[in-house]
């Protein structure tokens, strides 16, 4: 494989990328490497140890990102009355009930994510045709399924990650944007951590988290010290 000039010189500055770093450590030393014209994000790689394929063993969830994820969420919200009200001043972009459904089964998708009470969900649940390939379809794991419509959507507004186990029993998650301090990376990488050793399934032996890695968007992956992991979640 071909590399480009700018990922050879990030290689000569990161040295043997199989050693296991430290979280701030492996974020300072991205920080630190030459750069591009924009602002990477950040994201991190969990390989687990599940049986994807067991229906008993799905790794999912939603993490709210204590420090924000560095791009504006547009809230689109399926919900009436009192409730439609609560999602407007809870800062929602798009609120409706009929309405709202019947736009987005003619095309409508400019949201980035769609909550909808428990209540509209007998509309929502047809648009998987339109919803599903996005990831965009409410569901009651990721929090997006709810009464509480304005605590829902200030959370999806502040930043939030959702997370699932890919086939091959990894998870790719973004925690933020390069630009953002040592600090707040690191409390958004310890969130995400958290959310997904508590995501543990109860029928998953051994050990669960294989291996992790950080990375920018034109970045070569580091390794973590899967100890430093251990200790944070006790």
């Amino acid at each position: 494989m071909r590399r480009s000039k700018l990922y050879k010189k990030q290689l000569e500055a990161l040295g043997d990328l199989q050693l296991r770093h430290g979280v701030e450590e492996a974020i300072g030393m991205l920080k630190a490497l030459p750069g591009v014209k924009f602002d990477q994000t950040v994201e991190v790689a969990f390989k687990l140890g599940i049986d994807p394929r067991k229906s008993d063993q799905t790794v999912r969830g939603v993490c709210p990102m204590p420090r924000g994820t560095g791009k504006a969420v547009r809230v689109a919200v399926v919900c009436e009355g009192a409730q439609a009200e609560e999602a407007r001043e809870a800062g929602a972009d798009v609120v409706g009930y009929e309405d709202l459904v019947q736009q987005i089964k003619d095309g409508f998708q400019d949201f980035d994510t769609l909550i909808a009470t428990p209540e509209a969900m007998k509309m929502v649940r047809p648009l998987g045709r339109q919803l599903g390939p996005r990831g965009l379809m409410p569901n009651p794991k990721t929090g997006t399924v709810t009464d509480a419509v304005g605590a829902a959507v200030r959370e999806a507004k502040a930043g939030r990650a959702e997370f699932r186990a890919d086939r091959g029993a990894c998870v790719h998650v973004p925690i933020g944007k390069l630009s953002f301090d040592v600090d707040a990376l690191k409390e958004n990488f310890d969130a995400l951590s958290d959310a997904i050793q508590k995501a543990r399934p109860v029928s998953a032996k051994g050990v669960y988290i294989i291996s992790c890695s950080v990375s920018a968007t034109m970045t070569p992956g580091l390794k973590i010290n899967l100890k430093e992991l251990v200790r944070a979640a006790k």
